[in-house]
This record gives C-alpha cells, sequence and structure tokens, in this order.
C-alpha cells in the first residue's frame, strides 16, 4: 500500500536488476492477423549478427495484433515472388507472407536488407523495400521492417523502433545502486542513462524523444532534472525545499508540469524550461501531483485527495477549478492521457489490488485493462495500442505491456530483481 500513496513521491524498489530485459508473452489476441514471415534468404556471402526475420517475427508477435507462423510449420522458405506457392500459404490459413534477403556490399561495408509483403488470398504486393545500414544497425532494420508490416497490415503506425526508460537496483552488500536505463521497446540493447547510490523515479521523455526529466535524490533530498539522453548533459532544473517531483512535459516541449512543495503544501507548478519562470496551477490544502498534460495541451489531468481520497482531477493548463474525474473506487491515481486525448489511463484500486484502468472522457465508462496485483506507473505507446506499466511476478517487480484493443500481455522482467518506473518514448529518428 506505502509504494501507492502518495503516489510516486517516495519510491522503495528491492532487489537487483541489470543489463537487458527479457520478454516472456504471457497472453496472445484470438483475433490475430496471421503473418507467415520466412526467414530472409543469406546473400550477404558471411555470417550475420542478427536474424532479421526473427526480430520482425518477435516484434509482431509482442503486439498481440499479428500472429506469425511457427517456422518449423513452414512448408518451404521462399525469398522472393518467383519462389512462392500461395495456394500452400493459403492452405495453412496465412494471410499475409512476408519474404526477403539481405546482401553485403564489401567497399561501403554496408548491408542491404530487401523485403517484400503480399497478401496470400489476391497474390498481390502489399509493401516492399530496400533499406541499408551498417551491421550495428541491422537490429534497427529489422524493427524498421516490422514497424512497416504492422501498419501495412493493420493500418495502425508500428511502435517497434521506439525505445523505453526504466529504472532498476543494484544491491552491492548494504549499498544501493539505482540505475536509469533506456533500452529498446523490446527490452534489447538497454543503455546506462545514469547511476547513482540514491533513489531515482519518474522518468518521462521529451515530445522530441532526445531527454528525459527524472528525480532524483542524490543530493539527500528530491530534485528534478533535465538530461540529454545522447551527450549526458544534465541540468538540474528544479531544488526547491521539500519536494520536487513528478515531472511531465507539455506537448510543445517548452514546460515541465511539476509537483513541488515549496510553500508548505504540495501544490502542482508549471516550469517555463525557456526562462525558468515558475506558474503555480492548483492552491489547496489537499496534495496536488502528477499531472499529465492532454495532447492538445488545453487541459491537465492529476491525481488530488481533496475528496477525503486519492482521485483524479482534470483543469485547464493555465490554472483554474479542478473537476473530479473518477467516483469508482476509494483509490484512483497517476493519470496518463491516451494518444488522442479521449481516455485517460490510471491506477485504480479494487479488492485489495492494484490495476491499471481506462476512462473514457465522453462517456465516462471505466474499464479495468489489467489482472495483476500491484500494478503501477502506466505509459502509453506512441500510436496509443499498448500500455507498458510495472507489476510484480513471482514476488520480483517487472515491466508488463497490455495491448489496449487486443488484451494481449508480455511482461519485461530482468534477469535479477526488480526493475520500476516504465516510460515508453515518442517515435524517435535514428
Amino acid at each position: 500500500m506505502k509504494k501507492h500513496i502518495f503516489f510516486t513521491l517516495v519510491l522503495l524498489i528491492s532487489g537487483l536488476a541489470r543489463a537487458d530485459l527479457v520478454i516472456e508473452i504471457d497472453k496472445g489476441s484470438r483475433e490475430a492477423i496471421p503473418v507467415a514471415v520466412v526467414p530472409f534468404a543469406n546473400e550477404s556471402g558471411q555470417p550475420l549478427a542478427e536474424d532479421i526475420a526473427q526480430i520482425v517475427t518477435e516484434d509482431l508477435k509482442r503486439s498481440g495484433d499479428i500472429n506469425p507462423l511457427d517456422r518449423t510449420r513452414m512448408l518451404s522458405i521462399p525469398s522472393k515472388v518467383e519462389e512462392i506457392y500461395f495456394s500452400d500459404w493459403a492452405r495453412q490459413g496465412q494471410r499475409y507472407l512476408l519474404v526477403g534477403g539481405v546482401q553485403y556490399d564489401a567497399p561501403s561495408q554496408v548491408y542491404k536488407v530487401r523485403y517484400e509483403l503480399y497478401n496470400v488470398q489476391s497474390q498481390q504486393r502489399v509493401i516492399g523495400k530496400i533499406l541499408s545500414g551498417k551491421s550495428e544497425k541491422l537490429r534497427d532494420l529489422g524493427h524498421a521492417v516490422a514497424d512497416a508490416v504492422y501498419e501495412a497490415v493493420t493500418g495502425i503506425r508500428g511502435v517497434f523502433s521506439t525505445r523505453i526508460a526504466y529504472v532498476t537496483l543494484e544491491k552491492s552488500g548494504s549499498k544501493n545502486i539505482y540505475k536509469l536505463e533506456v533500452s529498446d521497446a523490446d527490452g534489447r540493447r538497454s543503455q546506462e542513462i545514469l547511476k547513482k547510490p540514491m533513489p531515482i523515479i519518474s522518468p518521462a521523455w521529451s515530445p522530441d524523444g532526445k531527454k528525459l526529466a527524472y528525480v532524483s535524490f542524490e543530493s539527500q533530498r528530491p530534485a528534478i532534472y533535465v538530461q540529454d539522453i545522447a551527450t549526458g548533459t544534465r541540468t538540474q532544473v528544479t531544488s526547491y525545499k521539500g519536494l520536487n517531483s513528478a515531472p511531465t512535459w507539455s506537448p510543445d516541449g517548452t514546460k515541465l508540469a511539476v509537483t513541488l512543495s515549496k510553500d508548505g503544501n504540495a501544490e502542482l507548478y508549471v516550469l517555463d524550461l525557456r526562462n525558468n519562470s515558475l506558474k503555480r496551477l492548483t492552491n489547496h490544502w489537499a496534495i496536488d501531483t502528477e499531472a499529465s498534460w492532454s495532447p492538445d495541451g488545453r487541459t491537465i489531468a492529476f491525481t488530488s485527495d481533496r475528496g477525503g481520497g486519492p482521485q483524479i482531477y482534470l483543469m485547464d493548463a493555465s490554472g483554474g477549478t479542478p473537476r473530479r474525474l473518477t467516483f469508482e473506487g476509494r483509490y484512483n491515481s497517476r493519470p496518463r492521457f491516451s494518444v488522442d486525448g479521449k481516455k485517460v489511463y490510471y491506477v485504480h484500486q479494487r479488492d485489495g489490488s492494484f490495476n491499471v484502468a481506462s476512462l473514457d472522457l465522453e462517456s465516462g465508462q471505466d474499464q479495468i485493462l489489467t489482472q495483476t496485483e500491484m500494478d503501477e506507473s502506466p505509459s502509453v505507446a506512441p500510436n496509443g495500442s499498448m500500455i507498458i506499466y510495472a507489476t510484480q511476478k513471482n514476488g520480483k517487480g517487472v515491466l508488463a505491456v497490455v495491448g489496449v484493443n487486443s488484451g494481449s500481455k508480455y511482461t519485461l522482467p530482468a534477469q535479477f530483481g526488480d526493475v520500476r518506473e516504465p516510460a515508453w518514448s515518442p517515435y524517435i529518428s535514428r
């Protein structure tokens, strides 16, 4: 319970975590579209560092919206259209077929990844392209192919090339080492952004995906920092007396909504990063925190106990009288807007469990999205199709993902110990 009481002002993480996260798919979708991803032909004349088709398969399977055919069930391994027997794939119930190959240009040391997606029923090519990059970019090329296939099949832009930020804790004897890490959306290629002996919480991506705002206790009290991910350059943007917590970016990236208690009570403020000016948004005896900016920047959802317990409220981004949004249950916190601004996702308590829920802002209808017991810190994928959150599995803190519409689920546990505080990046050009 303490982990949830007043939300993320203090986070206690136990255990050990490091390096890449691993994927454990818990539940697929019955409505998933069957797509056969045939192993790409290796036309490079040398061993490849990455299996492009396997990366594509794992990405698509993780989405829950697409069900790739198991390789062991494939009757043939075509790499070009003239090698495809569409009737075989149709008999296996496949709706789409992806084929391709990888070539290598020795003088430039560049790989060329060719892919073509076919509609099995019409036998027509849906998309096709040649991507290029050096050896260290092969995994990026695989994610790019998966993004293109996902969009062609579902009509929704893929998020497999995006990234996630999260916090881990490593115990070394009596010492704790907190790490802020960034990885691919599938948990691979983790990169340490910050390591400190004191807690790090509430990472938040800037809208351009180049910076992270977060709270660090490294000076023995909370302060908010903004760090450039590529250069590592960090700036301390608040260090007021009392609480400095829960930073979230405005949609245009010029401001941070933050929680400060410099005047004696936890209130919402907006910090303009262009001139460091500070504007107070709330003025109430209750605790107001965990702001979330709507996609159009006009409103802010936040958590407040002004009604006697933590609930979600909505107010104009310039301030004013808040309107209570949640009435079901005694505990609702950590709101996050959907990509289209029509829903708010949040943590809801029922029967002693904490779950991620959604609230339709027009109809007022709410829906529980997760069934585990200690869910927290929801963060929405930039295409709005999935939510990543922190939860418990086998006594360990793990990250989990749920499909908003498909209901598919998978977890991203660390190899050791706990991992917390996920934040899904926006689309990033890499």
